[in-house]
């Protein structure tokens, strides 16, 4: 019994001096560790602190900014490298991001996170060591080193434990920083305090600028910011709002519906909106079409990272479009659980067989990369040649370009081509292939309100659109086109029922042979 005690007491022992050893190194290691992320369109680097103050280190030309946290840590958020056509252009990005910062928060989060996990396993692995050292020097020689008594040998090993101790801490430096001299000096002063002249809005006012840098040019950038932020709040907020209450029509039993989205540009503003209103008209997937960035760079993550999140639980499907330039785009959506471009028949929503090919224009091209020069009607007839080998009839053929499922809706291999690209709404247009099935196309506007490929700003550029098909036994049987106008206004279309070889079908055969501009509707509401 009294062996079964001392062994205990003795593992207890060793548990406890690990114990001490590995929580102080652990610490020391989390406050002196970085990671690099990308925040706000930047390389951001990313370091823990204890003053308990998010701050964003914006570099020489923008005053930094803080906010006070409510946890025992903070962070400090070095941003790097970007890129800009001016330094206005950048200050309305950051605030238009700043409206909709949910998805960048928790980017730092899960980064914040991530190092605080492994100092904790390297800090655990860390401590092993002096205790491994302790036991391999051995109970003899201990006494002869330390002495023989209990109380000695106690005292040598706190001593030492503590010697341990120090020497990590001593080595990492965590209160150690590499701040400019003149950042340390600077003042704080509240947003409120900085610009006297404006309102700054309630949910701002606990942020904190730099005092210092109170030149003119940089007062008028930050008073831009705070009234670009101010706005798009209103704006996308107030829109959101309204999408909750939207009299939309909901699927019937055994119905399920789809929300489809294009163009979006980089617009996140509208994300939320768009969520609002497939949860309205209770959709469970979401169908992009492409063209998610201006120019598919890896300091647009931003804008994928915000899609994400509004859509997170969903049922997803994407593809590329002709600005989504390179395999950035498609690598990100992927690595966050999106289904993308592919050869092979998918599963899509409600059980029916969805086909998605990315734009050629973008060099993301999957298995026609190696086919350099590679046109959207060339590769239209590759697709066609896919659609049509599969087992049973595609459902849906999402693409970018209309022109992409001409071919498969010619020889009547498909049910639905959802498209975008023109940034606004063409069809749905019934087409009868030459084996006599009868097949839709269907353009979405753009949802980002984008005037060409830009549609970041504190409102929409133009309308923005999106668009509910419903689904029944997997196969597409109606559609309703929603736009939101540049003045906040939603236009709810009149649901258009798809029919498949029957004599409704009063245009089959018979597709449009131009695009159309902005703003020509027919009796129904939809734009021709």
């Amino acid at each position: 019994m009294a062996v079964g005690r001392r062994t205990w007491a003795r593992v207890g022992g060793y548990a406890l001096a690990w114990l001490l050893l590995a929580v102080p190194s652990a610490i020391a290691i989390f406050l002196n560790s970085s990671t690099t992320v990308t925040v706000a369109s930047h390389d951001a680097e990313v370091q823990p602190t204890l003053h308990r103050y998010v701050t964003i280190r914006t570099g020489p030309f923008l005053p930094d900014v803080r906010r006070r946290t409510d946890g025992l840590i903070g962070v400090d958020v070095r941003l790097g490298k970007t890129e800009a056509d001016s330094t206005e252009a950048l200050v309305e990005r950051y605030a238009f991001i700043a409206s909709q910062p949910d998805s960048q928060i928790v980017i730092v989060e899960d980064a914040v996170k991530e190092l605080a996990w492994d100092a904790a396993a390297r800090g655990a692995v860390l401590a092993v060591f002096p205790l491994l050292l302790w036991a391999l020097i051995g109970k003899q020689r201990r006494r002869e080193v330390f002495g023989r008594t209990p109380r000695r040998r106690a005292v040598a090993a706190i001593a030492t434990g503590t010697t341990i101790a120090a020497t990590v801490v001593l080595v990492v430096k965590p209160w150690q920083s590499d701040d400019a001299l003149i950042v340390d000096q600077s003042d704080w002063q509240s947003l409120a305090s900085y610009l006297p002249e404006f309102d700054v809005p309630a949910e701002a006012r606990g942020i904190e600028v730099q005092g210092t840098l109170a030149a003119g040019g940089t007062k008028r950038l930050v008073l831009s910011a705070v009234d670009t932020y101010r706005v798009s709040k209103e704006f996308y907020q107030g829109a959101r709002e309204k999408a909750e209450q939207l009299d939309l029509r909901r699927p019937e039993e055994g119905e399920t519906v789809a929300l489809i989205v294009s163009d979006r540009h980089d617009n996140i503003g509208m994300d939320p909106v768009a969520r609002a209103i497939a949860d309205r008209a209770d959709a469970t997937a979401v169908l992009n079409a492409g063209d998610d960035t201006s120019t598919g760079s890896r300091w647009e993550a931003f804008s994928l990272d915000s899609l994400d999140d509004a859509f997170g639980d969903y049922a997803r499907f994407a593809v590329q479009g002709n600005h989504d330039h390179g395999s950035f785009v498609q690598g990100y959506l992927e690595d966050r659980g999106w289904q993308t471009a592919s050869t092979q028949v998918l599963e899509g929503p409600g059980g029916g067989r969805l086909m998605a090919f990315n734009d050629p224009r973008s060099s993301g091209l999957g298995n026609w990369r190696d086919t350099p020069g590679l046109t959207v009607n060339e590769l239209a007839v590759r697709i066609a040649d896919d659609v049509c080998a599969a087992d049973e009839r595609v459902n849906t053929l999402l693409v970018h370009d209309i022109d992409m499922g001409t071919p498969s809706l010619e020889r009547g291999c498909v049910d639905l081509v959802i498209s975008g690209h023109v940034h606004v709404q063409v069809g749905p247009d019934a087409v009868k292939g030459s084996n006599g099935e009868v097949g839709y196309n269907y353009t979405n506007g753009t949802t980002g309100g984008a005037a060409y490929a830009v549609a970041v700003g504190s409102k929409l550029r133009r309308p923005a659109e999106v668009t509910l098909v419903t689904y029944r036994d997997g196969r597409p049987v109606g559609l309703q086109p929603v736009t939101l106008q540049t003045n906040g206004v939603f236009q709810v279309d009149d649901y258009i029922p798809l029919a498949y070889g029957s004599k409704d079908v009063a245009d089959a055969g018979r597709r449009s042979s131009t695009k159309p501009g902005p703003g020509t509707r027919t009796a129904g509401g939809r734009r021709r």
